[in-house]
């Protein structure tokens, strides 16, 4: 991982909030990092307001926004003084979050702020970048994910075990970081999640982020877990089966209650995985973090038993859910693993199957960089159903 930083570039974004802008670009550009929509950044700045009274703005890139476009109008306003209170509270439900979030911005027009606001706002820094980057999520999805964390970080950064983004992960993060943080800790894991860094100046943070995620993946190819093996080259001596393929996408639409696109990605990276000895155990743990159920379930299907698979997520869903909720979701497959086939992704439209192949890709590298380096271990079951509920639209809108 390399720092994409250059003096040229940045001159062109001048101000606290444009140097923002830029370094919030730099970390969009590498999938690595974040995807679709995926991470959020945020600076602080001291502002008059229209009477002339001077207050702090959180500036917090807007939910589900892409960093990689990101302008200001991608960023959120939101007042710091608010934010400090609420953080102060001993709960705050999800649905009042969101309007204290929407009503306490000083611009209308702006997106609503990342659900993470609040946790930007209590982290004593200017700057704060959080990224899902692969190399990090890597390390934190095993057993021994916090020694394998502390082998690579030491006290350089605070841990947090996972908790579901939002008010529950800002005070659980205020409480953590005031008691564990040193003078000279410059970031924080979440694990099955993602890391946080900080610092005085755009350049900072960013570049502090680069070198932390630099470190990861070091780790894992000093352990033979980062580089993986090139897979040979992908032999179709048969015809592509369109009408089984047609037969499936029929199978899946009855049981999402809706159309469903299907897209076979049957590139030799997708085979290779699809064909592991393993592969019952090691697509069933679960994903690299649990906001990417959202896009994938929890497991994709790894036979062509659509039946079997819903009735088994409906059980799932159940389980963690209860059937009320439930009852709001659909449980048809977003992922085929198949030996014939790869890697097949479904969807509402081409755009919602493109963006399920894009997360399973990454969940694939993980998988295997996890494994090769140990054992994968996913987040629970139950935290991988709450982010599927609330992160999908069924509870409360939210977004990185």
């Amino acid at each position: 991982m390399k720092s994409l930083w250059n003096d040229a570039e940045a001159a062109q974004f001048p101000g606290d909030l444009g140097q923002r802008i830029y370094t919030s670009r730099l970390l969009g550009r590498d999938p690595a990092l974040v995807l679709h929509g995926g991470g959020n950044t945020s600076v602080k700045i001291a502002e008059r307001d229209l009477v002339g009274r001077e207050e702090t703005i959180l500036y917090v890139k807007g939910s589900g926004g892409d960093l990689a476009k990101i302008d200001e109008a991608g960023f959120s306003p939101v007042r710091m003084e608010r934010l400090l209170a609420l953080a102060e509270l001993p709960a705050l439900p999800d649905p009042v979050m969101v309007n204290e979030l929407r009503t306490h911005m000083t611009r209308a027009s702006a997106p609503t702020p990342s659900v993470e606001a609040i946790l930007h706002a209590i982290l004593p820094f200017k700057f704060v970048d959080h990224t899902h980057a692969d190399a990090v999520v890597t390390l934190t999805n095993s057993p021994d994910a916090a020694a394998r964390v502390r082998e690579v970080y030491g006290d350089e950064l605070v841990v947090i075990p996972y908790v579901m983004p939002g008010f529950d992960l800002a005070r659980a993060c205020a409480e953590r970081f005031a008691a564990e943080a040193k003078p000279k800790t410059i970031g924080m894991i979440l694990m099955n999640h993602g890391i946080f860094s900080f610092g005085a100046t755009a350049r900072e943070s960013y570049e502090r982020m680069i070198a932390l995620v630099g470190r990861a993946e070091a780790h894992l190819d000093a352990k033979g877990a980062w580089s993986l093996p090139v897979p040979p080259a992908a032999a179709h001596a048969a015809p592509f089966p369109r009408r089984e393929v047609t037969s499936l996408r029929g199978a899946i639409s009855r049981a999402a209650g809706f159309p469903m696109v299907l897209a076979v990605h049957d590139d030799a990276r997708s085979l290779a995985f699809a064909r592991r000895p393993d592969v019952a155990v090691v697509s069933q743990q679960g994903p690299a973090t649990p906001q990417h159920a959202v896009y994938t379930k929890r497991v994709p299907m790894i036979a062509r038993d659509v039946r079997a698979y819903a009735a088994a997520y409906r059980d799932y869903l159940d389980t963690y859910l209860g059937s009320e909720a439930s009852s709001r979701m659909d449980a048809a497959p977003r992922i085929l693993l198949d030996p014939q086939w790869g890697l097949c992704a479904f969807g509402r439209s081409p755009n919602e199957a493109r963006l399920a192949a894009d997360m399973y890709r990454h969940d694939i590298d993980i998988i295997s960089r996890a494994s090769a380096h140990g054992t994968y271990r996913a987040a629970p079951p139950a935290a991988i159903a709450q982010a599927e509920y609330e992160y999908g639209g069924f509870a409360v809108p939210g977004h990185d």
